[in-house]
Parts: C-alpha cells; structure tokens; sequence
C-alpha cells in the first residue's frame, strides 16, 4: 500500500478502529518518519521550497476558514 497506507493503518490501530497494538508509539512514530522522508524526497527532487509552501498555504487555508466562519 505504500508509506501513507501504512500510516493510514496505524492511526486506524491508535485510534481503536482496526485490531493491532494501539500501544506501539514505536510503529507510529516511524510511519510518521516515513512519510516525511517522502515528502522531503519529492521537495528536493521538484525544487520545491516546502518552508515558503508550508506558509503560503496555510495562510491560504485561514483565509478560506475565516471565510466560513463569518459569513
């Protein structure tokens, strides 16, 4: 399935709703750890600033929050 299918799998084990040992903070974190590798892997290779992206859409997502929120 792949580094996010495997952390898809153990937040369902955390959260109670697959069988597994939602104890494992160890699987956790390293699936985690996984996925950020991906991710820093794919920014380098694509030239992408992940820091100014981060930023940019964030600010973005407040924008479209605040928007539904005061209408």
């Amino acid at each position: 399935m792949g580094d996010v299918g495997d952390l898809a799998k153990q937040v369902l084990v955390q959260e109670g709703a697959r069988s597994g040992r939602p104890d494992s903070q160890a699987a956790l974190e390293h699936e985690l750890a996984d996925c950020l590798w991906s991710v820093l892997i794919l920014a380098h290779r694509y030239g992408i600033d992940l820091e100014s992206a981060f930023v940019r859409t964030m600010g973005e997502l407040e924008k479209t929050i605040s928007a539904r929120l005061d209408p």
